[in-house]
């Protein structure tokens, strides 16, 4: 399966406005990948008008948002269902410091419809450290039944780079790499390797390169592989 399971939608101040759903969608068909995740910081309410454009286009869509523990490590969670993702990233958004974004300054937060329309603005900055440690916030996602994956580990804010190790507990047997950064391959020996975008721009978003093996063409045998069953 042909995958970019890491970018950001413009609902990430971070992310350029033109990252609408129907944008990402078009761009990942015409670039001929498979399969998608749109992984918004702390939150998941740009995802039922992503999957609404993955259908379109024949995409199968990886429902998932990338949280911010409170040792600032970014974390992916990926979920079976839209549904649960928009639940469970209202959770994080709780777990935010109330403070509110500035547009000028960090970016705009929209929720975008398949027409490119704004249907709603998120007011609290999305981009900042949850009160969750990395504990917690794997446990939230795996109460819920999802996928919990370290975000790009040999870079800022990944878990290697910001703690120096793996914990014991939690045990990660998926980690998300950085492809041009350098890594001791004995630290991520075992372990299943995913490796993405994490664009914000269109132009970033991978070409049909990165080919993972999975059991069944699915969202099922998908989630499964970023399981690490």
């Amino acid at each position: 399966m042909l995958v970019d399971l890491h970018m950001h939608s413009c609902l990430s101040p971070c992310a350029d406005d033109d990252m609408t759903p129907a944008n990402i969608c078009g761009m990942a068909y015409i670039k001929g990948l498979q399969a998608i995740a749109v992984t918004d910081h702390n939150t998941a309410r740009n995802l039922p008008f992503v999957k609404e454009a993955a259908d379109h286009y024949g995409l199968i869509l990886l429902p998932g948002m990338e949280i911010t523990t409170k040792e600032e490590v970014h974390l992916l969670g990926y979920f079976r269902s839209v549904e649960v993702a928009v639940e469970v990233g209202e959770i994080f958004t709780e777990h935010l410091p109330k403070q509110k974004n500035r547009p000028d300054f960090f970016g705009n937060q929209f929720v975008m419809n398949t027409d490119d329309e704004v249907v709603a603005v998120e007011d609290r900055l999305l981009i900042g450290s949850t009160d969750l440690s990395l504990e917690e916030c794997t446990g939230i996602i795996r109460s819920h039944g999802g996928a919990a994956v370290p975000a790009h580990i040999n870079r800022g804010h990944g878990l290697l780079t910001n703690l120096g190790l793996f914990p014991e507990e939690p045990d990660f047997p998926v980690v998300e790499v950085r492809s041009e950064l350098a890594i001791m391959e004995k630290l991520i020996k075992g372990k299943r390797i995913l490796r993405s975008s994490d664009a914000h721009h269109l132009g970033d978003i991978l070409e049909a390169v990165n080919d993972i093996p999975t059991d069944r063409f699915s969202l099922g045998g998908l989630f499964d592989y970023v399981s690490g069953k």
